[in-house]
């Protein structure tokens, strides 16, 4: 996999009790790729991390702040969970109109976990097919959203998993299948997702495979 992100850069879109091992083992894997990773938040300086979400585990320093970025600037885009980040990230409107933006553009958005609340805030799952933590499934649905209980789902351009104990799946080298297919394999690599899944057409953003 080494290289399969050279010039990509990918932003992280996280806040204050993000789940540390949801940011870091995808950026991990991304940087692994020769890829780049800009880390935005809402405010400059640090953000807490989480270990289940109840346990302190550090802190993350922020690169750009998110009223300041701009999508044209990156490449693709993954939202960590942890309950409490997306939960500041849907009450803040202009990391929501972000991450509509940049799902609008067709570039790909990988999420795990609860980071899907920001895409259900920004209104972008209707039609769509996800996966997510099991708390999450009914504010998707009533969203618009089919919901699935794989490892990692693919729709158009949105990549989701469930939770931590997927990212063996979410964040480990492999193969993929063709975004044809609204679901990944056993095996997926969001690495290799991220720089592989071409910009679709307004109708695969949407969900309808032609």
């Amino acid at each position: 996999m080494a290289n399969t992100l050279q010039g990509k850069r990918i932003a992280i879109l996280a806040a204050d009790g993000v789940e540390r091992v949801e940011l870091e083992t995808p950026r991990e894997a991304v940087q692994d790729a020769g890829g780049e990773t800009e880390l935005l938040s809402l405010k400059a300086g640090e953000i807490q991390a989480r270990n289940n979400d109840l346990e302190s585990a550090g802190t993350f320093t922020v690169d750009r702040v998110v009223a300041d970025a701009s999508i044209n600037d990156y490449d693709a885009l993954l939202l960590p969970g942890g309950t409490v980040n997306p939960d500041k990230l849907r009450i803040d409107e202009t990391a929501v109109s972000f991450v509509r933006a940049f799902v609008g553009s067709g570039k790909p958005v990988a999420t795990i976990c609860h980071g899907p609340w920001t895409l259900v805030e920004a209104d972008e799952v209707e039609g769509r097919t996800l996966t997510s933590y099991p708390s999450v499934r009914t504010d998707l649905r009533n969203a618009g959203a089919t919901v699935v209980d794989e490892e990692v789902v693919i729709d158009g351009n949105l990549i989701s998993s469930r939770s931590p104990d997927d990212l063996p799946h979410f964040a480990t080298p492999s193969s993929m299948r063709s975004p044809r297919h609204r679901r990944a394999q056993r095996d997926g690599d969001v690495a290799v997702r991220l720089a592989g899944l071409p910009k679709p057409n307004r109708e695969s953003v949407y969900g309808i495979v032609p």
